[in-house]
């Protein structure tokens, strides 16, 4: 399972989670919208799943829209159609959802509103106005009591406090009085009630109030459903500036004007009971609206985006597969989606793909035999003793064999791209060479041969040359390419090939006249040698030996320089160093020099 396909299934369990969520939560408003206390019992219920409902739905279209604006950041095929097709469903959701919430939130309030009797809660609170009026007069009139019998337990001994506390407080109707010292402690109590063991306390607020140098009034309610009034006042000694301590009484409170009070007060509270639940039904009915509002918008929010991806996916699928093109994949074939007027431009896209895989395979088969044929030539010439060397028209260097290089005395095979004339600058032999290529190609001789002499360290080389022009490519003017070949050693081989016959035409000459003298001196020696005195017949013997050995000696001599540039072969062997001596003694001796040689 890929990762799109787990995004998707995410997306797809938040989308049903969120309209779950929504329903149930329509489904206990409906309830709870029929009873105040099943309200009051689901409010919470109701609130947090709406709350968790809409950031369900938020975080959902949240992520559509992040999605949505990487893709549009990033400039992804179809993104901005994308976003212009979820713009205009949006515009067209929104805006009528928008005025029908609004007329329908109108009409709620004010059909609500038109339940309620304006006069009766006028009237209930004029009631509780008035009671609350007659309680606040008794309130004073108790409070003004009580500081009067503050003033008189002034103005009374201490050991007079509990007689005429309890007096005062038969006099002004209290129930319970009670005169607390500065620290809170009870100097004196009077209570109406017999069995009370000990007065009520001084509270905290009054002890307050009594610290502010104020005096203090409430109306405190009884748990028999009526109501007393506490007052507290300070007493005071003329000629003291601090109190002495302070009363504190409790009135209570008529049991008809504790009904009355009562009676109001719970008529009122149950009116703004039902006050207070008009706005709870105005909310939770605008809250029942605004939850379907969200769902309505989530699905054309949703719905949007799922129609806009299946609307943009088979021009995003064109798009990728123009730049797969592009860049050279013609294999690439798009799905083909439903027959529309989209389909039918996918199947034109795979055909014309098709088509165009088809000639890159054909190019690309010429292409390798272009390069094939391209490695068998460069095999050729690598093998070649010939020198080629392929140049633009400004002498820059196209190519060069290794064989080139081994002729001109310099590496042109791995120097392609540079100039000649600049290579030539540190060779001499190669300079000699551009020099003699220059002057024809100055000259505009574009076809022509020539044998080229080159001197150098190596001696003095020989090169047969010969150029011609390249085909041109488009407007650039056409190149040259030059082939030469070191001939040095084939003019030598032509020098010796004339030079021996010249000497085999020689050696022939000379050779014919050596069997005739050889002849005659071997004839000389057989006929009169056998007539001479000794001493003449070991001249004519030493001497026709010495013709006839030297006859042979020349013979041989003559042998070998029929074949030219090959010496005579050495016979090694053992010989007499002075028979040797005496053969070489003779001949001198032939001649009329005037010396005599003796040995």
């Amino acid at each position: 399972m890929d990762s799109k396909t787990i995004k998707r299934g995410f997306y797809a369990l938040l989308a049903a989670t969120g309209v779950g969520l929504a329903l149930i939560a329509l489904f206990l408003l409906s309830r709870s919208a029929q009873n105040a206390a099943d309200f009051d019992r689901l409010h919470i219920v109701i609130l947090s799943i709406n709350v968790v409902g809409v950031l369900v739905l938020f975080i959902l279209l949240v992520g559509n829209l992040a999605r949505l604006l990487r893709e549009y950041r990033t400039n992804v095929p179809g993104a901005r159609l994308k976003a212009r097709i979820v713009g205009m469903f949006v515009g067209l959701a929104v805006l009528p959802l928008l005025v029908v919430f609004y007329f329908s939130v109108q009409f709620i309030n004010r059909g609500i509103d038109s339940w309620f009797n304006v006069e009766v809660e006028e009237g209930l609170d004029s009631a509780l106005e008035l009671s609350r009026a007659v309680l606040e007069i008794q309130k004073r009139e108790r409070l003004f009591a009580t500081q009067h019998a503050a003033r008189l337990l002034g103005r009374v001994q201490e050991h007079q406090f509990v007689f005429e506390l309890s007096m005062l407080r038969r006099e002004s109707g209290a129930s319970e009085m009670t005169l607390f010292g500065t620290n809170a402690r009870i100097i004196a109590t009077s209570s109406a009630n017999a069995t009370a063991s000990l007065p009520r306390p001084l509270t905290e607020e009054v002890a307050m109030q009594a610290q502010q140098n104020r005096p203090f009034v409430s109306l405190d309610p009884l748990e028999n459903g009526s109501y007393e009034i506490r007052t507290a006042a300070l007493v005071t000694i003329r000629g003291r500036a601090s109190p002495i301590g302070v009363v504190q009484a409790y009135f209570p409170v008529t049991e008809r004007l504790s009904r009355m009070t009562n009676s109001v007060e719970s008529s009122l509270q149950g009116y703004q009971q039902m006050v207070f639940l008009r706005e709870p039904l105005k909310s939770t009915l605008t809250l029942t609206l605004t939850v379907v509002l969200m769902l309505s918008l989530l699905a054309a929010i949703y719905g949007a985006f799922v129609l806009s991806r299946r609307l943009v996916a088979p021009i995003q699928d064109l798009v990728a597969g123009t730049r797969a093109v592009a860049q050279g994949n013609y294999d690439t074939i798009l799905p083909s989606p439903a027959r529309d007027e989209i389909g039918f431009l996918i199947d034109e896209f795979n055909d014309m793909t098709q088509r165009l895989a088809k000639a890159r395979r054909e190019t690309s088969l010429s292409q390798a035999l272009v390069e094939a044929e391209r490695a068998n030539l460069e095999v050729i010439l690598a093998r070649l003793s010939t020198g080629v060397v392929a140049l633009d028209s400004d002498l820059r260097i196209r190519t060069a064999n290794q064989a080139s290089g081994a002729i001109l005395n310099v590496d042109l095979e791995n120097r392609a791209g540079e100039y000649l004339t600049d290579i030539a600058k540190n060779e001499p032999l190669l300079e000699q060479f551009v020099d003699v290529a220059r002057v024809h190609l100055d000259a505009g001789e574009t076809e022509w041969r020539e044998q080229i002499v080159l001197r150098g360290e190596v001696g003095r080389r020989v090169l047969s040359c010969a150029c011609t022009t390249l085909p041109s490519d488009g407007d650039s003017p056409p190149g040259y390419v030059m082939v030469f070949d070191d001939i040095t050693a084939l003019l030598q081989a032509q020098r010796d090939a004339a030079w021996g016959e010249v000497a085999r035409r020689l050696a022939h000459e000379i050779k014919n006249p050596l069997t005739p003298i050889q002849l005659s001196a071997e004839r000389l020696r057989h006929k009169y040698l056998h007539t001479m005195s000794e001493d003449e017949a070991q001249v004519l013997d030493r001497a026709t030996h010495t013709i006839v050995q030297q006859v042979e000696a020349m013979k041989e001599m003559v042998n070998a320089f029929s074949d030219y540039a090959r010496a005579p072969d050495m016979d090694v062997g053992r010989f007499s160093l002075d028979k040797l001596v005496h053969e070489v003694v003779d001949l001198y001796r032939a001649q009329d020099s005037g010396v005599d040689i003796a040995v």
